[in-house]
């Protein structure tokens, strides 16, 4: 975001120390950002051509146009209603963020999606085998972010 505060990594480290003992649920291997798009060449061209982000992969089919680009590393980073109101305050001047899906990569699709279930998400629909060889499953976070967990079938 447009304000950053430092020792980021360094404050992380400290505030997982006394995490040590929490059981870790499950693990994320890729956290990938979907876009929707209405144009997607003039997308494709501002994020791949102009922001430089390497194109990895193309899914397109029949049904419509895919693009995986890639965007370095990612991290998820969770903010109340009042910081998220201050960002956009100091990047765009009103608020103005609407909500996302995010897309997590995770080793076992069917697992997660009952983790995620029993600490509060709402099944949309179950772990389902795609046409590009994936099991997603999509699910509402508890505050109403839209997630999908994909398994990778090889």
């Amino acid at each position: 975001m447009g304000v950053r505060r430092p020792a980021v990594a360094a404050r992380a480290r400290r505030n997982n120390r006394g995490r040590a003992g929490l059981r870790q649920i499950m693990s994320v291997r890729e956290l990938r950002l979907v876009v929707t798009v209405d144009n997607h060449e003039q997308a494709l061209r501002f994020y791949r051509d102009v922001l430089g982000l390497p194109e990895l992969a193309d899914f397109s089919s029949p049904d419509g146009n895919v693009r995986l680009l890639d965007a370095g590393r990612a991290t998820v980073e969770i903010v109340d209603r009042r910081q998220a109101e201050f960002i956009d305050r100091v990047e765009v001047g009103e608020r103005v963020a609407g909500h996302i899906r995010v897309a997590l990569e995770v080793d076992n699709a069917a697992e997660g999606t009952a983790k995620l279930v029993e600490a509060g998400a709402t099944v949309l629909a179950e772990p389902t085998r795609t046409p590009w060889n994936s099991l997603n499953a999509r699910l509402t976070a508890p505050d109403g972010l839209q997630l999908t967990l994909f398994e990778e079938l090889g």
